[in-house]
């Protein structure tokens, strides 16, 4: 895989940095992207150093900041040939009838248009000559989630355009995303801190989920073995959507 080169967004630490480190595994050249640039100083470190991976600081919804991460790429590292968008957020927690809208804008820009953003400048960057783009949706994007409930809705819209894309860009690039349920990380810390037995208690598998298990079906998807899978959304959850309740 050493002709392999990819991005993955939001990926200082949780499921974006465990993406990363089984690319770097798997013999890729890494570039991770995020807002701290301290935090992924110290993310390639742990990757193995500059050799294989290189980190661009910034905020996803920035158009600039987009380009400069291809740019940089293309040229330390050569065509882009994979793309993880890893990036979102959800501010808010609540009932929609209570949403501010301004909240809402806000996260259909980082979550929806930063990623068609992202795949607009990886295209750019040799992407369109052919490669894949894994999605990073979520479980609340096939279920209904009271309380993150329009980080849902953007998460469906990401499923959907997952869909139009895979359509649009074949047959060189193929199109996929995961959906996962509640996986131990920072972000999703409130769904399960200080109750983690008594909300995993609710997964058949009796465990939530860690960020290795969404990079190894990330890596599958991107792999050779999954070139006759695009527009596809894999949902990795222990088994809870099957009980109804999605957190």
């Amino acid at each position: 895989m050493a002709d392999q080169v990819a991005i993955v967004t939001g990926a200082s630490r949780g499921i974006g940095f465990a993406i990363a480190q089984r690319f770097v595994a798997d013999g890729y050249k890494v570039c991770i992207t995020g807002r701290d640039a301290a935090a992924l100083d110290s993310a390639v470190k742990d990757l193995g150093g500059t050799e294989v991976a290189i980190k661009v600081a910034g905020k996803g919804d920035n158009a600039d900041h987009r380009a400069e991460v291809v740019d940089t790429v293309v040229g330390q590292f050569g065509p882009v040939t994979t793309l993880v968008n890893n990036i979102g957020i959800n501010p808010v927690y609540g009932p929609l009838a209570e949403l501010d809208l301004g909240a809402a804008r806000k996260i259909f820009e980082v979550n929806v248009l930063g990623t068609l953003g992202w795949v607009q400048e990886a295209l750019r960057g040799g992407l369109a000559e052919g490669g894949s783009i894994v999605n990073i949706s979520s479980v609340s994007g096939v279920r209904p989630s009271p309380g993150i409930g329009f980080y849902g809705v953007t998460k469906a819209a990401l499923i959907h355009l997952t869909e139009e894309l895979a359509v649009e860009l074949a047959p060189k690039v193929r199109v996929n995303a995961v959906a996962p349920a509640v996986v131990k990380t920072r972000f999703a810390s409130a769904l399960f801190e200080g109750r983690e037995e008594q909300v995993a208690a609710s997964y058949p598998l009796a465990r939530l989920g860690v960020p290795e298990d969404v990079a190894s079906t990330v890596a599958f998807l991107s792999s050779a073995e999954a070139g006759w899978i695009t527009g596809q959304t894999i949902v990795l959850d222990g088994g809870v959507t099957l009980t109804g309740n999605v957190q």
